[in-house]
């Protein structure tokens, strides 16, 4: 939408468009785990509330340049206060609840939120969570609208820009601590634009499609690419709170959606279950869109469903600037491919040395977008890390970390990731954060942090420990002590799935530990049964599962 200067700008010019278009939809089974009264949203009804929020916020003397903590997991309401606050040109930092209270306190801190909107039930955690580091008001949207307001302490609209700040969404790294990337509107809107222009095998119709998806709204593909491509195209988003394996293709059916999104756990998952004779979507899903598909599960999936999956690749910090997807044949159905490159992206493979490699070697991808701006349409930088953010853009790309062939014919094929990040279930971990947990045990005195094949999740998180001079002689125990500890610091997902007790653990001469050695040591030990398994203790708090 070349028109449009916001993510606000762009839901209006499709509220004038398509005013009576359902906008979001929430399936009853999703309404009642989040016990919903209202399951449907059209664009003008999404709209009334949006204008309500956005004049409370005015009145309250809120405006561009604040940063402000949303926290509603996957509801509807989440999108309502983004476009809300955008109207004003206020960012949003979407808060995942589910962090330990130390990762939230480092997002809120580090991220200077002047406030956080969340949803009621989530306010006392929230709360909790941040006592005594920092001083932010957690607020309900209810709260919000019966605060007094005073005549004089509306702030003046002022001039929003496609370069104003719209979001901060923190992603693990290769630092402990994960990275601010600061979203403009520009980066929004650019990828609205570009999916939905994307064609061949993913075109969509204007005002016709519904896109299902249970990915969490913290992350860069559903707090742009689904919601933005639904907003420019006037089509409906149908989000999940979460994959249910089991009712998915029931909820598929009864939300009549058209698109879905997945992660590579997903096929492997539904291809787990029994096959019946009420299984082909090709009438009702046009594509599938996602990344990490096992090469095995490809064509099975595909076949047994009817659905086509087409793999994509980006990262947050690329946004629509590197964005690559498969979405014409041929699509290299089962090696991994993520298609060509397309129009207006420069890229070169570099080795270990940094020299460059040609077609059909596997190396580094780095990427810019042709022409006199090499960084448009990407993040704006790391926030409050400018030696990062020049880093990542180190000889005039931006180096993503991930390894990568490209074929004679110019079709992309993934193949590692070079980064110290681990990819459980859709979930970028930071090996390095896992360890700096770990070494604040009393009975951990050196460790390392690697993933290990998991047939549905892609990775685990393994730990390889050399124990202090406190550890018993119960290693059983020390394990258990050890997990748990992980568990009280650390969201689930990055906790160590597998820990094992090592006398050493693989170093350069330099005394660097070789990550390389390690994984191969890892998976080892993995499947000769050397090391503790604690997989299936990894689960939401019990607060957080839903039935």
């Amino acid at each position: 939408m070349a028109s449009a200067n916001s993510v606000y700008d762009a839901f209006r010019e499709s509220v004038e468009r398509f005013p009576q278009n359902s906008f979001l939809h929430v399936v009853p089974s999703v309404a009642d785990i989040y016990d919903l009264a209202v399951t449907d949203y059209t664009y003008a009804e999404a709209s009334t509330q949006v204008e309500e929020f956005a004049r409370t916020y005015r009145a309250l003397g809120y405006g561009r340049g604040m940063r402000v903590g949303v926290a509603f997991e996957n509801r509807p309401m989440h999108f309502l206060q983004f476009l809300a606050l955008n109207a004003l040109g206020i960012s949003i930092l979407p808060l995942n609840p589910g962090l330990a209270p130390e990762e939230l306190q480092y997002q809120v801190t580090h991220g200077e939120c002047d406030f956080l909107v969340v949803d009621a039930s989530l306010q006392n955690k929230m709360q909790d969570a941040l006592v005594g580091a920092h001083n932010c008001p957690v607020v309900t949207p209810d709260a919000l609208m019966s605060l007094p307001v005073r005549e004089d302490s509306a702030q003046a609209v002022t001039l929003i820009t496609r370069e104003t700040e719209a979001a901060l969404l923190y992603t693990s790294g290769t630092t402990g601590q994960p990275k601010g990337c600061i979203l403009s509107n520009e980066y929004f809107l650019a990828i609205g634009d570009l999916y939905r222009n994307l064609g061949g095998q993913c075109t969509l119709a204007d005002g016709a499609e519904r896109l299902i998806t249970p990915l969490p709204v913290t992350h860069m593909n559903a707090l742009a690419c689904s919601f933005m491509v639904m907003v420019v195209s006037g089509g409906c988003l149908v989000q999940m709170d979460r994959f249910h394996p089991r009712s998915w293709w029931d909820n598929v059916r009864q939300s009549e959606a058209t698109i879905m999104h997945y992660l590579g756990v997903m096929p492997a998952m539904l291809l787990n279950f029994p096959e019946n004779d009420d299984e082909d979507f090709s009438q009702q899903i046009k594509f599938a869109f996602g990344a990490g598909c096992d090469p095995k599960h490809h064509a099975v999936f595909e076949k047994r469903f009817g659905i086509q999956l087409i793999e994509a690749w980006a990262m947050t910090e690329t946004g629509a600037g590197a964005w690559i997807t498969a979405n014409n044949e041929q699509r290299h159905v089962g090696e991994r491919c993520f298609g060509l490159a397309p129009k207006g992206l420069e890229y070169k493979l570099i080795g270990e040395e940094g020299e460059d490699l040609r077609n059909g070697v596997p190396g580094e991808l780095l990427v810019r977008r042709a022409g006199e701006n090499p960084r448009q349409y990407f993040f704006g930088g790391y926030f409050k890390d400018d030696a990062a953010t020049e880093a990542a853009w180190q000889g005039g790309y931006f180096h993503t970390g991930d390894v990568v062939r490209v074929d004679e014919d110019g079709y992309f094929y993934f193949v590692d990731r070079r980064k110290n990040v681990i990819r459980r279930s859709g979930e970028n971990i930071s090996a390095i954060e896992v360890e700096s947990v770990l070494m604040r045990h009393e009975l951990v005195d050196s460790c390392v942090v690697v993933p290990v094949p998991d047939e549905f999740r892609g990775d685990e998180v393994m730990a390889l420990v050399v124990l202090s001079e406190q550890a018993g002689q119960d290693k059983h125990k020390a394990a258990e002590q050890v997990f748990k500890y992980t568990m009280q610091n650390l969201i689930y997902f990055k906790t160590p799935g597998f820990i094992a007790f090592v006398h050493a653990l693989p170093m350069t001469a330099s005394e660097k530990v070789k990550r390389g050695d390690a994984k191969i040591m890892a998976k080892q030990l993995v499947v000769s049964g050397q090391c503790f398994d604690f997989c299936a203790l990894k689960k939401r708090p019990k607060q957080e599962q839903s039935a």
